[in-house]
């Protein structure tokens, strides 16, 4: 018996994945949470052979969920849900050692396979979203440029950001400058987004 843990934060699809799972001979749904700082201590309580974990979770994100599960409860293996076929999630989930990576509005019976072959240590990601990383270019950011603009992601302020890198504030503004045009944005935030979407932070 394949025990699986579901985190998920909307209720209705969370309700009816455990229902779906359940009429499986197979996988026993031991336990659901809706937020994602509710997943390692239910892991650990627990012990599930698979969490299935949405990407987009209140609280913690599900990325960071996994990783924690990776470290601390290494038996378990992750299965990431997300409803946007973004690379970037892609390559932050293999990063996160996540073993199976699916998009949401995947047929339920692609779901069950996943669980199945994740349990017996396979590794499963969605066509589309391996066709979608393979297909993105490389980062056009510079290192520098990619940690100031990491740093404006977490709302670091330019005179912030030049003391930290030790740098002085016009360079720093530059690089930002510099950032935004190298990823067609429209402004800083844009930028951000972009660089996120495509893993390239």
């Amino acid at each position: 018996m394949i025990r699986v843990m579901l985190a998920e934060d909307v209720r209705i699809l969370r309700e009816t994945l455990t229902a779906v799972l359940e009429l499986e001979d197979d996988l026993a749904v031991v336990a659901a949470v809706g937020r994602g700082d509710e997943v390692l201590a239910t892991a650990t309580e627990f012990r599930p052979d698979v969490v299935v974990l949405d990407i987009d979770l209140p609280e913690m994100d599900g990325l960071t969920a996994a990783r924690l599960l990776r470290d601390r409860v290494p038996d378990c293996r992750t299965l990431m849900l997300t409803g946007m076929a973004r690379p970037g999630y892609l390559r932050r989930a293999l990063a996160a050692e996540a073993s199976g990576f699916l998009l949401k509005h995947s047929p339920p019976d692609e779901l069950i396979e996943a669980i199945r072959k994740v349990a017996a240590g396979e590794r499963v990601v969605d066509p589309q979203l391996a066709l979608a990383a393979l297909s993105t270019a490389g980062s056009p950011l510079s290192p520098r440029e990619a940690d100031v603009l990491r740093l404006a992601a977490t709302g670091a302020e330019p005179d912030e950001i030049a003391e930290r890198l030790s740098l002085t504030r016009g360079t720093v503004r530059n690089y930002l400058s510099t950032t935004v045009m190298k990823l067609n944005a429209r402004n800083r935030v844009d930028a951000i987004r972009i660089a996120t979407d495509e893993g390239w932070l």
